[in-house]
């Protein structure tokens, strides 16, 4: 009989012992984090000062804009602010993985931008050539591995979407490989695998907090001026520049390349645009020998299962499993705070459904168990923009994929600035919005309606509801 683990029946159980006792002495440091050695905070923005770009934002996006500019232009004075410390934030509690997809998957860029998925699959594939090309040039020890992914059928209704995407794939220059349950069944034992789907080369794991540090590194060698500890509080015209302002200083500038993702923006007209969306991670003991034995696995591919409502794993270089996904939560009103890192009945849903997974591994605890906020928008990928007549650039929206594609996005924010016309700022990819979000109270009822929905259909084979068809139609197509 096939296991069903995510059903709601299953979820309506009350936790027993044994999942508590699984995540009860769970940290809730994001595991990057905790697993790089103390460093002393770089100093804030003190008083008056110049550069000729400032880039507001310390994570993935405002790291490569810096470490960009200042190769394409080493004499370029580049300021980056961080309102908290480099990495504190998405860029530090996400999964690690790092994909070529600049629009959130394949089947994502398909149904938005047909008439370009070649190129930007293109563009996408030569943007992880680059971040893994750029960390072996500077020497600097990500953890990047090329292991590629897999995609896991869980239901019956699910395989068949599998079994035809390398078709579909193959006329977009891709090269995907359907298993079947022996062959999925023979990379990694799991009683509920169905069947499978390989990408050999359209991911990479890398140690999210080795690459923020990584990337710091490289920048703070370059030249590059960080300021930790200073939120921007007001972008203003001065002049033929900008004056970016903080708490304790400010700085005159030409340009500024503002990445602030899901936290609220200092330009307004962002906003309607990005909600944040909470995902739970949990990261387990380092397992030992016998039970990486027991479960396969030797490719250590990154996995995500089909569901809407999906799970995605990995393993770490010391032997744990990263387990996060599934649940992802909208709090009324752009709900954001520490108190929301911490999630116990998602952690224990989330135990729940690793040990459906993994039977095997019955009895391992759980050591870190945390959450963070995904800078979401309607299209599910990246979009742009400028103001002040160019003077500022603007990136945001990766919706959780934004490991890989923030490289991508710093180079677009660069050309934007520059007014350059590449391939990339051709594209109605760069040149379009997503649809805005509404005003509350119907953005959290829009919201959680679909997030309803999108349970009921994978409760029921995948069919979708009125309210999702209707979404469909009007080209948002959530299913994530």
């Amino acid at each position: 009989m096939t296991a069903r683990p995510y059903t709601g029946a299953r979820r309506a159980q009350s936790p027993d012992a044994r999942l508590l006792a699984s995540v009860a002495d769970a940290s809730n440091v994001p595991f990057w984090l905790d697993d790089l050695p103390a460093v002393d905070p770089l100093p804030a923005l003190v008083g008056a000062n110049d550069a000729d770009l400032v880039v507001v934002g310390g994570g993935y996006s405002g790291l490569w804009t810096a470490l960009l500019a200042k190769e394409a232009d080493p004499g370029r004075d580049v300021l980056l602010l961080e309102a908290r410390t480099v990495g504190w934030a998405a860029s530090g509690r996400n999964g690690g993985f790092c994909s070529a997809s600049l629009t959130h998957g394949f089947r994502n860029g398909l149904e938005r931008f047909p008439d370009e998925l070649d190129l930007l699959e293109r563009l996408g594939r030569d943007n992880l050539d680059a971040i893994e090309t750029t960390l072996q040039r500077y020497g600097v020890d990500a953890e990047f591995e090329r292991t590629g992914d897999l995609s896991v059928a869980v239901e019956p209704w699910q395989v068949a979407d599998l079994r035809h995407e390398p078709e579909v794939a193959a006329a977009h220059g891709l090269s995907l490989e359907f298993l079947d349950r022996d062959a999925i069944q023979a990379e990694v034992h799991s009683p509920l695998y169905l069947a499978g789907l390989r990408d050999r080369d359209g991911v990479a794991l890398v140690h999210a907090g080795k690459l923020v540090r990584s990337l710091q590194e490289i920048c703070l060698r370059l030249g590059v001026r960080i300021h930790e500890r200073s939120p921007v509080t007001s972008i203003e015209p001065s002049g033929a520049g900008l004056r970016v302002s903080t708490a304790y200083g400010s700085v005159r500038t030409g340009q500024v390349a503002l990445t602030t993702g899901v936290h609220r923006s200092p330009l307004r007209r962002i906003r309607s645009y990005v909600v944040p969306v909470w995902d739970y991670v949990l990261v387990s003991e380092p397992l030992t020998e016998a039970q990486r034995s027991d479960i396969g696995w030797a490719g250590r591919e990154g996995i995500g299962d089909a569901s809407n409502q999906f799970h995605y794993y990995r393993q770490t270089s010391d032997h744990r499993i990263l387990w996060g996904g599934y649940d992802a939560i909208y709090r009324y009103g752009n709900g954001l705070g520490a108190d929301l890192e911490r999630r116990p009945e998602t952690f224990l849903k989330l135990a729940d459904h690793f040990f459906a997974t993994f039977p095997q591994l019955e009895g391992v605890r759980f050591s870190h168990a945390w959450g963070g906020a995904i800078d979401t928008c309607s299209r599910f990928c990246a979009f742009w923009g400028t103001a002040y007549d160019g003077r500022l650039a603007y990136v945001a929206g990766y919706t959780g994929l934004g490991v890989g594609a923030t490289r991508f996005g710093a180079t677009v924010l660069l050309d934007l600035l520059s007014g350059r016309a590449t391939e990339a700022t051709s594209t109605s990819f760069v040149r379009t919005k997503p649809i805005p979000f509404p005003p509350e109270p119907f953005r959290w009822a829009g919201i959680e309606l679909t997030r309803r929905s999108i349970d009921r259909a994978d409760r029921r084979d995948g069919r979708r509801d009125l309210w999702l068809r209707t979404l469909d139609r009007l080209g948002l197509g959530f299913d994530s």
